[in-house]
């Protein structure tokens, strides 16, 4: 089992920047692949960002490919999403996910748990 607890979510303005945490629960938080996805208002939920359970390899949205950067902190049982050149259209709420797949994955039936998202909000 593991639970997770996003944070970091906010206000900012256009081109700012925001850098969300991911905290998880959980002696083998290493051994998942991890994921950020997001969802706005009337729209399904998307595929953001994933990293594997090394953080060796990490996939990305193109609408957030170099914009957006994962990364993970094991030791920590931490996930972060950090989220520069932010535009209005990245506001949605921001969910964290685990997946028993290593390398984790870009669709939402390949995770097995997720927080309870996070709000971010970016104003033009």
């Amino acid at each position: 089992q593991v639970q997770l607890v996003e944070s970091g979510g906010g206000l900012v303005q256009a081109g700012g920047s925001l850098r969300l945490s991911c905290a998880a629960s959980g002696r083998t938080f290493s051994s998942y692949g991890m994921g950020w996805f997001r969802q706005a208002p009337g729209k399904e939920r998307e595929f953001v960002a994933a990293i594997g359970w090394s953080a060796g390899r990490t996939y990305y949205a193109d609408a957030v490919k170099g914009r957006f950067t994962i990364d993970r902190d094991n030791a920590k049982n931490m996930v972060y999403l950090q989220m520069n050149s932010l535009k209005p259209e990245d506001t949605a709420v921001y969910y964290c996910a685990a997946s028993a797949r290593v390398g984790g994955g870009t669709r939402i039936t390949q995770y097995d748990y997720w927080g309870q998202g996070t709000q971010v909000t970016v104003s033009s």
